[in-house]
């Protein structure tokens, strides 16, 4: 397995990149957070990298940082979701706002990437429930489980995000899941 890859920028055309390393020009592929992030040409790069074995083919998958790689190789152990629609995933989300709508079961975030469509989200959103911690980079903005329930309470009641944030902003610390309802619709209320 190549695991990292460090050599020259010599080729963007999006979504795969070319870097020489001694000689040997690699093709990578990677997400489009990872595009934005690289060098202009010609300088030297590092990108933490996925090599995927299939029997027509060899494909490296770059990624500039751990966490994104780390998202990645759990986005393709879900079934139905492939390498191209991983790395769309990580185009349209950064690995923080995967694990937060992880956390919160938000199926819209991943509703709004090209290719994901509700079942897909909700399959996703199920088989990678606990599994993108802080390890892999969670979110500063996750909530705890009792708020991250009232969130949803909130949600489904048809507050917008906003709304329900703010909402919960104003809950004393420790509060349970029933009493942050009943107090967060109070604060909603006013």
């Amino acid at each position: 397995m190549i695991g990292r890859i460090t050599g020259t920028l010599i080729e963007k055309l999006p979504p795969t990149i070319c870097v020489d390393v001694n000689g040997l020009g690699y093709d990578i592929e990677v997400p489009m957070s990872t595009l934005y992030a690289l060098p202009e040409t010609g300088a030297k790069v590092t990108l933490h990298t996925h090599l995927a074995v299939r029997e027509d083919a060899h494909i490296l998958y770059g990624f500039a940082t751990a966490a994104e790689r780390g998202a990645f190789r759990e986005l393709i152990k879900v079934s139905g979701i492939g390498a191209r629609t991983a790395l769309a995933v990580l185009s349209g989300l950064s690995v923080g706002d995967l694990a937060q709508a992880i956390t919160l079961q938000e199926s819209g975030r991943l509703t709004r990437v090209p290719g994901i469509g509700k079942k897909t989200a909700e399959r996703l959103l199920l088989e990678m429930r606990g599994k993108l911690g802080a390890d892999i980079g969670a979110s500063a903005h996750a909530v705890p489980d009792s708020q991250a329930d009232i969130l949803n309470a909130l949600l489904a009641l048809g507050y917008s995000e906003k709304e329900s944030q703010a909402a919960l902003k104003t809950l004393p610390e420790g509060t349970g899941v029933s009493d942050g309802i009943r107090l967060a619709l109070k604060a909603l209320v006013r």
